[in-house]
Order: C-alpha cells, then sequence, then structure tokens
C-alpha cells in the first residue's frame, strides 16, 4: 500500500539553480526508504516539499493522501519531521518544550507525561529537563528534537541526517529505535550523505544528483559501499 507518490516534481530557486528535475517515487507503508547523494543534490528540498514546506513548480506529491500543495498543514499534521537544521524554541527547557508539542498535538497530558518519560530515558535526557534549549550542546538540542518527533507517535516521519552531532552511543540507541519503529509497520524516509547509515538502517535507496533522482536500489542487491559510491559520483546529463 502505498503511502507516499511523488510525481513528475521539479523546482528551480531564484537563482536558476535546479533542485529537483523530474522526480517521480513512491514509497510504500512500512518502507525505509532512503534518499542518499552529496549535499546540494536535491535531497533537503525532496523533504521539504513532501511536507508542504516547499511547493514544487510542477508535479505532485501526495502523502497519507494528502496533496502536499494545497494540504501541507494537514500532511504536517499526521506526520513526524526532523530538519537537519532545526533547535528546539530556545526560551523554553525541554521540559515545557514537550509540555508545547502535547499541546498542539493535541495529546492527554498523561498519555505525554509517559512518553515523555520513555524518550528521556531512553536519550538519557533526565539532568537536562529544566534547563533552557539555548543552553543545550547542539546534540543535546537533537535529541530533544528527536524525541519530539515521536510524541505523538506518526505513522510516518521524515528524518534529515538523524546522527548529526550524537555520540555513538546515542547514534546506536536512536539507529535501535528507527528500526524498531520501522518493524512495527510505520515508513520512514531518511535522507543522509553518510553510505553506513543509509545501507545499515535503509531497505531502498533512492540515489539523487544534481536535483535528478538518477535510481532506486534494493539495498540488499548493492554488493559494496563502492557500488553506491560509483551512483552517487555519476554524472548526470
Amino acid at each position: 500500500m502505498e503511502n507516499i507518490s511523488v510525481n513528475n516534481v521539479s523546482k528551480t530557486y531564484i537563482n536558476n539553480t535546479i533542485a529537483l528535475d523530474d522526480v517521480s517515487l513512491s514509497i510504500n507503508k512500512g518502507e525505509f526508504y532512503g534518499l542518499i547523494g552529496v549535499n546540494g543534490a536535491g535531497k533537503t528540498t525532496l523533504m521539504n516539499s513532501f511536507t508542504g514546506e516547499i511547493k514544487p513548480d510542477s508535479g505532485k506529491i501526495s502523502v497519507l493522501d494528502f496533496d502536499s500543495q494545497s494540504e501541507g498543514e494537514k500532511i504536517r499534521a499526521n506526520v513526524g519531521i526532523l530538519p537537519e537544521k532545526e533547535s528546539p524554541l530556545s526560551f523554553m527547557t525541554p521540559s515545557e518544550y514537550f509540555s508545547f508539542i502535547g499541546d498542539v498535538r493535541n495529546i492527554d497530558n498523561d498519555v505525554l507525561d509517559k512518553r515523555v518519560n520513555k524518550w528521556v530515558k531512553r536519550l538519557n535526557l533526565e539532568d537536562k529537563l529544566n534547563s533552557l534549549n539555548k543552553d543545550l550542546s547542539r546534540g543535546q538540542q537533537q535529541k530533544v528534537l528527536f524525541a519530539s518527533i515521536f510524541l505523538h507517535e506518526p505513522e510516518i516521519v521524515f528524518i534529515d541526517e538523524p546522527l548529526a552531532n550524537l555520540d555513538p552511543l546515542i547514534q546506536d540507541k536512536i539507529k535501535e529505535y528507527l528500526k524498531e519503529y520501522n518493524e512495527e509497520g510505520n515508513t520512514v524516509v531518511l535522507s543522509t550523505h553518510y553510505l553506513e547509515v543509509a545501507t545499515e538502517l535503509c531497505e531502498t535507496l533512492g540515489v539523487m544528483n544534481n536535483g535528478k533522482l538518477i535510481g532506486e536500489y534494493d539495498v540488499d542487491e548493492l554488493s559494496s559501499h563502492d557500488d553506491i559510491k560509483e551512483l552517487l559520483t555519476k554524472k548526470v546529463v
């Protein structure tokens, strides 16, 4: 069953930079899909287009049967989103921020408390709950954001470089949870330029280069990272 559909999507920015060039793909319910490519390949623009934060110049995107151009708010209300360069509200503490997310997501207070406690323990945030977000390290801020996108238990999450700024122990915990979340039947769309992360977590890779989706590949069919490297550096004409 298809969760996400992208049909002939293109996007050019004001400076004539082609960010997306006639991209088409589909992602099934329960799939762990990886968008991989070097910086500037178009991954982040596509991720933002999924959720209606960027509107393509042409083409159509559907997420959970909502149109990204006209129903972006409905998409964002039903998915989890972790952008690469984002911070929790600086004037709040993590505790206040989680409460804010609970209000926005209409999560019952008792349910929210249980979910927050689970994530605080999972990510070792117990001693940071009452510190201002602006005083946290970048890695600690990343933990707060990661926890926040799962509090309403969405069936799809869009995650851009989830392991940035995290220590190796927490990286392992994040990867373990993403696998568990996916095995429960949820859909994960992951954007990264780290080959090891993509091949360890994803079952399907969409390789991007210069705004084009140059191919989709089953990870099990790729014999080595050298295969992927060749795809990533392939010249698009």
